[in-house]
């Protein structure tokens, strides 16, 4: 395998392009541009970094790292049990199930492979395992994809430009890294979210009226 085709793999699974359907998902944060809480580009960056160090984006990175790590099914198995009931709210758990089985039933079907029917961060995880690919890479790689989602989200939902969204985006990549290389160890005894208002918001979302995003 040459050094570039782990980048390669890596970017087309992880592009709005792989027919996973995460562009539907914003993770709650319709819910909370629709409470005003989220106004501008401001309002979305702390948004975003608080996702990403104390939420799901660091969660996600876990179970990542753990599946990656997983040395039998079974292991795996037990990594997506625990990512299902981590899951705050019936939506979420909806989206990472749904997000997963897609990603699942595409990389099988095209790299040849049985990752199974899993939750999205544990399918990306073992996926990765599978072909090989470097474990701090797809870290990193997985949670820009997830900042870049929920960006474009946000340019749908709130009046934010295309140039202060990928200034953003630029912004965010140190903690990306910063994630990244905290959970690479997959130890799911460290798992915490303190990201309470986006975890309400994604309940919230349950019941809103007038929607664009199905979380």
């Amino acid at each position: 395998m040459t050094i570039s085709d782990p980048i390669l793999t890596l970017t087309q699974w992880l592009s709005p392009a792989y027919p996973v359907g995460a562009f539907a998902y914003s993770h709650g944060l319709e819910s909370v541009v629709e409470d005003g809480h989220v106004r501008d580009v401001c309002a979305l960056r702390k948004w975003l970094e608080d996702v990403l160090r104390y939420g799901a984006g660091a969660n996600d990175a876990r179970f990542i790292a753990a599946a990656w790590h997983a040395e039998t099914a079974e292991d795996v198995i037990d990594i997506d049990a625990t990512a299902r009931a981590f899951c705050p709210s019936r939506e979420r758990l909806l989206e990472t199930e749904q997000i997963g089985v897609a990603f699942g039933k595409v990389t099988d079907a095209v790299w040849a492979q049985a990752t199974g029917k899993l939750t999205y961060p544990v399918a990306l995880g073992r996926a990765a395992k599978l072909q090989g690919l470097p474990l701090n890479l797809t870290l990193r790689v997985a949670l820009q994809a997830m900042m870049s989602n929920l960006i474009a989200c946000a340019q749908r939902l709130a009046p934010i430009g295309q140039t202060e969204a990928q200034g953003l985006l630029r912004d965010l990549a140190a903690t990306c890294c910063d994630v990244a290389e905290d959970a690479a160890d997959g130890d799911l005894s460290r798992l915490s979210s303190t990201a309470f208002i986006g975890d309400i918001a994604s309940m919230r979302h349950e019941t809103q009226y007038s929607r664009i995003f199905r979380t």
